[in-house]
């Protein structure tokens, strides 16, 4: 027999399946909508609350599991409670109906709605008027089913608040673009969903703690300025019609943070929003959260055991031990001390080309041309950056310190104390993407200035995150700030590091089209 032989595939074909999935989709979920109005009008008419101001809840579904977690089968408490949760399982069986509840922490637990607990009426009205995804009030007896389930013996029940739409199907997985631009039905139907919440805040409770530890001030500055800086980075700009002039959203705190200092406030941080208008990838996002911190009398060693200190307690505070497990099952290690490793010497060494601040431009050039590394602007430490990150930062695996930066790459950055043409600059990378940077600040005013002016060459040439001269900062400087040590770490970042996870993952509401 001669076999038919297949026929190619034509990606149109898929395109309008899905079309015609999506479509079916809207149409069920409209006449959901139109059915569940109905019975939202309904219930007004009879006298009752679709969406009351409160119902007489006792305690919380996790409570009753931990208090009852133990009964064995067909067994009674004699306790009453009154709990409330989103009605994710609906089983209707003549006189006896199963609902499972879930509480706001994915906790389950089942009621019972029975016709010689309730009577006739309210058994008919639960039927006639409790769908999936509603959030329903029970109060009853705690008990074990004949099967060993942990349940509330319904005598009483209520609707908390009526859902006009009907839930995602619980048993399949929500497209990404679902999880992205509809996070509540993501934190409804998937448990990563919400410990990805939970994480987050003791990651950044942990933070806090051992900044209060250390005798940190946490303080706020300006999110709208008149002059981004702090930063490399191309901002978005909007306009005040109070002050009728154009205004920035931050892209760092920095040099407000070190008007703190300059102040008298020696031990300062924040974590905050910041934003650049630059493009968005796994580790990138255009509003993102970031922990900045300076300390007086410190230099960027000490920003670099404080870092270590800082992740190390967060690990612990999400994980219990400094090895976490990430997203995919890979375990890893963020204990002991961290390696440190020169951005220079490590470059001459993957590149078998000895490598220093004295390099000339044209031996740069050559090396990135024959690697096909492109470089935009054509100076000494952006290409000794490109160059490290083509030759050495896939290689990094543990977490790892990369210090001392080219000088033209680094202008709040103090001059190394005893190498040439670098700065005091350290970059963390864990997981192979960049987590923190450190400085020892650069305090001399009439230096910083310089720095600015060769930043505004750079902006005149084409450079759109160059910094600009920002003479406030100057006079601040001008008064006198200490030595000091400066830290930036990205909060989302600290979050893929701990969990494994894209940036999306770990922000509560992502930023999407």
């Amino acid at each position: 027999m001669t076999e038919t032989p297949a026929e190619p595939f034509d990606p149109s074909d898929a395109a309008a399946e899905a079309e015609a999935e999506a479509a079916a989709e809207a149409a069920a979920t409209s006449e959901q909508q139109v059915i569940r109005m109905a019975k939202r009008e309904r219930m007004l008419e009879q006298g009752l609350q679709a969406y009351p101001v409160s119902v007489p809840v006792t305690t919380t579904i996790p409570v009753v599991r931990a208090q009852y977690g133990e009964l064995v089968a067909d067994q009674r408490t004699g306790d009453t409670v009154g709990i409330a949760g989103r009605v994710v399982h609906l089983r209707n069986t003549g006189k006896l109906c199963f609902v499972s509840l879930q509480s706001g922490d994915g906790t389950r637990i089942q009621a019972m709605v029975s016709l010689a607990a309730v009577g006739d009426e309210s058994l008919a009205a639960f039927k006639d008027f409790v769908d999936l995804g509603d959030h329903l009030f029970v109060s009853g007896e705690v008990i074990s089913s004949r099967r060993g389930e942990l349940s509330v013996m319904v005598a009483e029940w209520q609707i908390a608040s009526k859902a006009l739409l009907p839930l995602p199907n619980l048993h399949s997985e929500l497209s990404e673009e679902t999880r992205m631009r509809s996070r509540y039905l993501d934190l409804i139907v998937r448990d990563e969903a919400r410990v990805m919440v939970r994480t987050r805040a003791a990651a950044v409770a942990s933070m806090r703690k051992t900044f209060a530890d250390r005798e940190f001030i946490e303080v706020e500055t300006p999110m709208l300025q008149t002059m981004h800086g702090g930063a490399a980075a191309r901002p978005f700009s909007t306009w005040s019609n109070a002050f009728d002039t154009e205004l920035y959203l931050r892209i760092a705190p920095e040099l407000f943070l070190k008007r703190a200092v300059v102040g008298g406030i020696d031990r300062v941080f924040e974590i905050n929003r910041n934003f650049r208008n630059e493009g968005a990838d796994s580790t990138h996002s255009p509003e993102f959260a970031m922990l900045e911190a300076y300390e007086a009398y410190g230099d960027y060693n000490t920003m670099a055991e404080l870092t270590q200190t800082l992740i190390q307690n967060a690990a612990l505070a999400v994980a219990g031990s400094h090895v976490v497990t990430w997203a995919d099952g890979t375990e890893y290690d963020l204990g002991g001390q961290w390696q440190r490793i020169s951005m220079y010497e490590s470059l001459s060494e993957a590149s078998g080309i000895p490598i220093t601040p004295a390099t000339s431009l044209d031996e740069l050039k050559a090396l990135a041309a024959r690697e096909g590394v492109e470089v935009h602007l054509p100076n000494h430490g952006k290409y000794v950056e490109e160059l490290w990150e083509h030759f050495v930062k896939g290689s990094l695996d543990s977490p790892t310190f990369v210090m001392d930066f080219p000088v033209e790459t680094s202008p709040l950055t103090r001059a190394h104390r005893s190498i040439a043409g670098v700065v005091e600059k350290w970059d963390l990378y864990i997981r192979g993407f960049e987590l923190a940077t450190a400085y020892s600040e650069l305090v001399d005013p009439v230096i910083q200035r310089e720095r600015f002016i060769e930043q505004a060459k750079l902006g005149a040439a084409g450079d759109d995150e160059a910094m600009r001269l920002d003479e406030e900062f100057l006079r601040a400087l001008e008064f006198g700030m200490p030595p000091s040590g400066g830290l930036g770490m990205g909060v989302d970042r600290l979050l893929m590091a701990l969990t494994g996870l894209g940036i999306r993952e770990t922000i509560l509401f992502p930023l999407v089209k």
